[in-house]
């Protein structure tokens, strides 16, 4: 079986395609999306600084990954990328800054995995494509599903602020959102 936690070393990194350059200056849609807690949320609606890391769709143990998922680039690495978020959660959250998963599985797919990592966030459940499609994130099709490709936005009080696109390897992500916080206080 594969292992989820670890990132192969011959995956193909993906390109900037400028699927994402239109992101910066958006505002969220106003959408309320089912949390793994069971509480909706509008991520629009929410004050302050918000990070949301957008994924594929994570693996579950004992399940195959789609055929060919590590041939597409960029579609590897949503556990690592999910457990790089937990890792450094005390730090975004020393920075002020909110942070949410977003996929389109289903809830109940999300809630298990959540769970097994351990995630101190919600993640969020676009199943309809509703958050997808507002804004015209990318994606991809894989065994017959559509997914989004692994982007991440921060905004602020409802309105994209930046956007770390494409991402590569997925672990990084939250490294790049710290330097980000970082630099860029409000």
């Amino acid at each position: 079986m594969t292992n989820l936690n670890q990132l192969p070393t011959d995956l193909p990194v993906p390109k900037d395609d400028g699927a994402c350059n239109h992101l910066v200056g958006m505002a969220l849609p106003n959408v309320a999306l089912l949390a793994t807690d069971g509480s909706m949320v509008n991520l629009s609606q929410l004050p302050g600084r918000t990070v949301i890391y957008c994924y594929p769709m994570t693996g579950q143990p004992n399940v195959s990954l789609p055929e060919g998922w590590d041939q597409i680039p960029g579609a590897r690495g949503c556990t690592p990328q999910s457990c790089a978020y937990r890792d450094h959660y005390q730090e975004l959250q020393a920075l002020n800054a909110n942070v949410y998963g977003l996929s389109v599985q289903s809830t109940d797919y999300q809630r298990e995995m959540a769970t097994r990592l351990h995630l101190p966030f919600q993640v969020l459940s676009d199943e309809q494509y509703q958050f997808q499609q507002a804004l015209n994130l990318p994606t991809f099709v894989a065994a017959g599903m559509t997914l989004l490709k692994r982007v991440t936005l921060i905004t602020n009080d409802g309105h994209i602020e930046a956007v770390h696109y494409p991402i590569f390897p997925s672990d990084s992500d939250p490294g790049w959102v710290l330097a980000y916080l970082r630099i860029n206080k409000p």
